[in-house]
């Protein structure tokens, strides 16, 4: 069953998803009757990181909202949960977003083969820039990118990262290392992640990290947060609206509207047709610099490093997003997309964070100043 928020005095509020909004973004709460259940021989090698595939694992049971898997071995043990619950208000120049962290739709069963973890409620604060301001410098999203009108957080960073054995003087590949409660899941080392600048992609299936439909799997902080299109959100947002129109679907931490792949064939033009925006990143020619210095190999997509920006190869830029006009900015804005090719969520900013941007919670903010990164370079943007 659908149930959809309805409006009074421009707040939308409802149960057990309530939500209140000074500008008209629709929301829905899916509620199904399933339980879930522990797989039987299920263990995590990476307790929290990211991801198998886009959307994968089609074995895995669908739980609904409020209930999460029994203990098992090294599994956290399950609580009854609350219900999700998000308030976006404007104060002054911000907006301000609280929620509990709980997606208002069915998830997959946690834990599971490929994540130990349960989904637990968070206590997440987040103020936003309400006139947000493009920078002359792309700055690396990290830890999050941003949330989801349903209050779920934005990750596209992992923990995994090859790098050599250094046991026996023998160069193989070492296995994803354990990331603990807490931790940033961005890489730390050189371009591309880890200390060899060898990270894994969340999507692809290199490493079964226990991805649900949704592309979204849990921290062991219990915290349920997306590394791809979240699918069971886009499809309430799309049954509430008209499907055939932009969706939007969350707020990039520098302040810029988030949406889902689909916008105008001429984005300043908005009687024009809507269509899919696609992505500028391409595998990379060639082989990988073979061990130490790399993993060897074909660019196949198993690391970030596989990737490459190619201007004009597709609709939008560096950080997977571009300028136009939207339902709810009918005067233009730079906005981003979540896409279903690399790089799925974006991996830069491309607004001022730093000064604006407040967070309080069990993560610490994005880094305050730009840095390098993977096809990041300095360009002026283009202002709406």
């Amino acid at each position: 069953m659908i149930l959809h928020l309805a409006r009074r005095r421009d707040t939308w509020t409802h149960a057990p998803c309530s939500i209140a909004l000074v500008t008209t973004i629709a929301c829905a709460v899916a509620s199904t009757p399933s339980r879930s259940s522990a797989h039987p021989d299920g263990h995590c090698e990476s307790a929290a990181h990211d991801h198998a595939q886009p959307h994968s694992q089609p074995n895995t049971p669908q739980a609904t909202p409020g209930e999460t898997t029994p203990h098992r071995g090294d599994r956290m043990e399950s609580i009854q949960l609350p219900d999700p619950s998000i308030t976006i208000t404007v104060e002054g120049e911000y907006r301000i977003i609280r929620s509990n962290g709980l997606p208002n739709h069915s998830t997959g069963e946690f834990p599971n083969r490929g994540n130990p973890n349960a989904i637990r409620p968070q206590k997440h604060e987040f103020r936003l820039p309400l006139k947000p301001k493009l920078s002359e410098q792309l700055t690396p999203s990290r830890p999050e990118f941003g949330i989801a009108v349903n209050g779920v957080t934005f990750d596209a960073g992992t923990a995994e990262f090859w790098s050599p054995d250094q046991a026996g003087g023998d160069a193989r590949p070492r296995r994803p290392r354990q990331r603990q409660p807490g931790q940033d899941e961005r890489p730390r080392g050189g371009p591309g992640g880890g200390e060899h600048g060898w990270n894994y992609e969340a999507i692809g299936g290199s490493i079964d990290l226990g991805l649900d439909t949704n592309n979204a799997h849990v921290q062991p902080t219990g915290k349920y947060h997306y590394h791809g299109l979240p699918t069971g959100l886009i499809e309430q947002l799309k049954a509430a609206n008209d499907a055939q129109s932009m969706t939007l679907i969350g707020w990039a931490f520098d302040g810029f509207p988030v949406y889902a792949p689909r916008g105008h064939a001429d984005a300043d033009v908005a009687a024009s047709q809507v269509r899919s925006l696609t992505s500028s990143y391409r595998l990379k020619d060639g082989q990988r610099p073979e061990s130490p210095a790399g993993p060897g190999g074909k660019f196949d997509g198993t690391f970030t490093n596989d990737w490459e920006f190619v201007e004009g190869a597709g609709d939008l830029d560096e950080c997977n997003g571009r300028s136009g006009v939207t339902s709810e900015f009918p005067d233009g804005t730079y906005y981003y997309c979540i896409t279903d090719a690399f790089p799925y969520i974006p991996r830069q900013w491309h607004g001022e964070v730093g000064k604006t941007f407040k967070r309080r919670g069990p993560w610490a903010a994005p880094g305050q100043g730009p840095r390098t990164g993977p096809g990041q370079r300095t360009r002026p943007g283009r202002v709406p």
